[in-house]
């Protein structure tokens, strides 16, 4: 017997298309305006009818965007109150993805091999854009301060001012803590060793401080 192919409706695939375009767009401009108003972690988004009214679009296909960021976990809808925005780090995004994107060893690799890229490439960065002021106070505060690896390298980001290295690390840096389970001890001298070499900007010093802290082959 001979099973004849469905065909699909060529004008419900372009209206599926529309569709996810508007989607997208939703979700851009929700972005937009959350950034605009200066809305941060626990401010009220609005009403369904006000977010149509705003971006000009039915409240179907708003109520779909907000219903894709709530799976996210970027929003919470409280019954009777409203819709909430939720805090960013607190979101389980980063785990849900890493069960499906990083599940052969290669990948897993690939993560720690780029932050780690990402993190020389920012020292390097730092040491050429970072002030003698700056690098005073990041020393300063490394002497005294009871820090994480995460706060130190978060700081190396921002003297290296290149934000999207910033964003990068960022991201890397969650899916690195959903993958490693164990935490590494590390020796404050180490740390303190790589700001010297900021100080006296030695490039190859920095760069020998750096796999010095992180156990690795010295470039």
């Amino acid at each position: 017997m001979q099973l004849s192919a469905k065909v699909s409706d060529p004008k419900t695939v372009n209206e599926r298309q529309k569709d996810s375009k508007i989607y997208v767009e939703i979700v851009k401009q929700l972005r937009l305006m959350i950034e605009r108003d200066g809305l941060k972690p626990g401010d009220k988004l609005p009403s369904e009818r006000e977010l149509s009214e705003r971006l000009i679009v039915g409240r179907s296909s708003v109520r779909e965007a907000l219903r894709a960021l709530e799976l996210l976990g970027l929003i919470e809808t409280r019954r009777g109150e409203g819709t909430f925005i939720r805090d960013f780090k607190g979101n389980q995004l980063v785990q849900l993805l890493s069960t499906f994107v990083l599940q052969d060893e290669k990948a897993k690799k690939d993560v720690i091999e780029t932050k780690h890229l990402i993190e020389m490439d920012c020292l390097i960065l730092a040491l050429y854009h970072a002030d003698d002021q700056r690098i005073d106070r990041f020393k300063a505060w490394a002497e005294t301060a009871d820090f994480t690896d995460d706060e130190f390298f978060y700081k190396i980001t921002e003297m290296a001012e290149n934000h999207l290295f910033q964003r990068i690390w960022s991201i890397l840096n969650d899916y690195y803590h959903s993958l490693i389970t164990h935490k590494a001890e590390f020796i404050r001298e180490d740390y303190l060793d790589i700001i010297v070499n900021l100080i006296s900007r030695d490039e190859q010093g920095l760069k020998n401080a750096y796999c010095k802290l992180r156990k690795l082959s010295k470039v």
